[in-house]
Parts: C-alpha cells; structure tokens; sequence
C-alpha cells in the first residue's frame, strides 16, 4: 500500500546549495529526498539516468519529481528511457537550454539532445524571463514539447539562491496541484 507522496529533487549542474530553495525544502518536509549524483561537477547523463531511476524504482510512493536546470533535461531522458506508475508529476523549474552554446558550458552537452516528447504524467515549467540559461521563448517551446503547463514567473534570473526566492512557497503549492490532481 502506498503511503504519503514523495518529493524527489533533482538539482542542477553543481547541486544546490544551503540557500537554494530545494535545499531549503529538504531541511523542511518530511517527504522530500533529494537524487544524490556522484559527481555535480562533470555530469554524465548515462550516470545521472541510473541514479535517478534506481531511486524510483525503490520507493513503496507515489512520487512527484521537482527538478532545477539540468535536472529538468534528466527528467525527460528518463520519461524517455525508463517508465514508472510510480511517477505521478513533475515540476521542472528554469530548465537550461543545453543544446545552446549561449546558454550553458559545454561540460552539459552530453545531456543533448533535449527530449521533446509528450511526458506520460501532468508536469508543470517555471522559468524567468531572464534567465541567463534559456531564453523565454525556448522554454515556452519545451513546455509546449512535454504537455507542460507553463509560467513565467517574472524577472527572478535562474531561479536559484541568488534568486532570492527563500522557501519559495509558490513552489510547494504548484506541488500541492500536481499530487491533487491524482486525488
């Protein structure tokens, strides 16, 4: 029987740091875990893939992933290679263009190309609308690729600690709307 929805985070390029909204969250709620990769400093999908899917496949919940930046391209190759009942939502948050070498370093290219498949679970995008790793108009694209509801949340940069955005509460109720449309 499943219990209570868990929250997955899955950081971005070099993690998230102590005042990074999803490590806030984590110090916080009691259903939240976050994927922990080996290394966040040279990201290898093949690598990432593995962890991410390892971590689903052995939870007894209902999961909701909650992914920032590169972490919202991870969500997509696995929707692409791997499948799980499991997996009731997803709430990618400033995803980074990593096919752009505009937008991000080349140490991410390995995560190219971007899946742009219709994802097999409701899913919510939140970018800015100047963010310095994807334009606007790319990250509406992606959305409109996955199935995603979209916001633009306004002129917040990467959506990051530097964001200023704290506990950032606007997040959790857009997870409170993904788990309540299961219900």
């Amino acid at each position: 029987m499943k219990t209570q929805t868990k929250i997955l985070t899955l950081p971005g390029y070099l993690g998230s740091d102590e005042g990074h909204w999803q490590t806030i969250w984590e110090q916080q709620l009691d259903n939240i875990e976050r994927v922990q990769q080996n290394d966040w400093e040279f990201p290898q999908l093949s690598e990432w893939l593995k962890t991410l899917n390892s971590q689903i496949q052995n939870s007894d919940n209902n999961i909701v992933l909650v992914s920032h930046s590169l972490g919202c391209s991870l969500i997509n190759h696995w929707a692409a290679n791997y499948q799980s009942e499991k997996v009731i939502g997803a709430l990618m948050v400033a995803p980074a263009d990593i096919e752009s070498d505009q937008h991000t370093p080349e140490v991410l290219r390995n995560f190219a190309p971007m899946p742009i498949q219709n994802l097999p679970f409701p899913s919510i995008v939140v970018t800015s609308d100047n963010d310095p790793y994807v334009s606007l108009s790319r990250a509406q694209y992606f959305a409109d690729c996955w199935g995603s509801r979209f916001i633009n949340y306004g002129p917040y940069g990467h959506l990051n600690a530097e964001s200023g955005l704290g506990n950032w509460e606007y997040g959790k109720e857009l997870i409170e709307q993904l788990i309540n449309t299961q219900n």
